[in-house]
């Protein structure tokens, strides 16, 4: 193994995807992004060269630095333009049937040394790594969101995933400036395993009519000393990212204390999905903004529509 990694490929530029390019792009690699989405990699590399500006404004990079970093950064037409990557990361929609397809594909195109890592929240990396030739080289990444400023990586050991696996996405994690921790191939690890039920446990307090959202949220904040309440975190990470996990957990475990709440399920039936639409838990004024209005969203029936999962 290199004393670096030089090569990463990312498949899928979401929040999550474009993150780890900006990160990666400015500790030193060459990134190349692909997304079957039309223009979503275009998307990204505006935002990385927003974000990157940001930090020049900010005095945290130089203007060259900046330039250097967005230099590094190529898109890919297909996914036939990653085979020479040491490590590609997928970072696709939190669905195991799309992630399973993404191995499957990047299994044939790959260099078969290369390391393949998901950055799933929740979902098993053995059954992934089953969609591939190379279990022994699957490995899960899993980032933290905002990637440029969260430090955690969760590094995640499937059944098949050989020791020098683990040691190229630990050297990977740690040159890219985050902190890995290995856990474990069980649902949703352990950040997901302790976070969403609390989610969960919130949004059914608050459909039970126990407290208003900022109530729950500053019990939490004030009482527990969290930087942010679950329902506001909620919103952050996504309604919908928070149903696949519970609905992973819950299926994973067997067990109904990981049974999504309804109002967590209307909501993301109604699409609200929090900052990014605007609307969960919380309402707000443009979607994708920090601020939340004074009012919080309540499960009122003329409002949501009825039923569970």
């Amino acid at each position: 193994m290199s004393d670096r990694i030089e090569r990463l490929g990312i498949v899928g530029v979401g929040t999550m995807g474009t993150g780890i390019a900006q990160v990666a792009a400015t500790a030193g690699c060459t990134v190349r992004l692909f997304d079957a989405a039309p223009g979503a990699v275009a998307r990204a590399l505006d935002r990385i060269q927003a974000a990157l500006t940001r930090a020049v404004d900010r005095g945290r990079l130089t203007a060259e630095e900046r330039d250097q970093a967005l230099a590094r950064l190529q898109p890919a037409a297909d996914l036939v333009a990653l085979a020479d990557a040491e490590v590609v990361i997928e970072a696709v929609v939190e669905r195991e049937e799309t992630k399973a397809e993404v191995f499957r594909a990047l299994d044939q195109c790959v260099a078969p040394e290369a390391v393949l890592a998901s950055n799933t929240s929740s979902i098993s990396i053995t059954r992934l790594a089953a969609a591939t030739r190379r279990p022994e080289r699957v490995v899960g990444m899993h980032f933290f969101n905002p990637v440029p400023v969260m430090r955690l990586v969760e590094l995640v050991r499937g059944l098949h995933t050989a020791e020098s696996t683990l040691a190229t996405a630990r050297q990977l994690a740690v040159q890219l400036g985050k902190t890995p921790v290995e856990v474990r191939d069980y649902p949703g690890f352990v950040s997901n395993r302790l976070l969403m039920p609390m989610i969960n446990e919130a949004a059914f307090a608050l459909m039970e009519g126990v407290a208003s959202a900022e109530a729950i949220d500053q019990v939490m904040v004030l009482g527990m000393n969290h930087p942010m309440g679950p329902l506001a975190l909620a919103d952050l990470i996504g309604l919908d990212v928070c149903l696949d996990i519970m609905r992973v957990l819950h299926q994973g475990f067997g067990d109904d204390k990981y049974r999504p709440c309804p109002l967590l399920v209307n909501l993301v039936a109604a699409g609200h999905l929090g900052r990014k639409t605007g609307r969960g838990f919380y309402t707000y004024e443009q979607p994708g903004e920090s601020g939340a209005s004074a009012r919080a969203a309540q499960p009122a029936p003329e409002d949501e529509p009825q039923g569970g999962t």
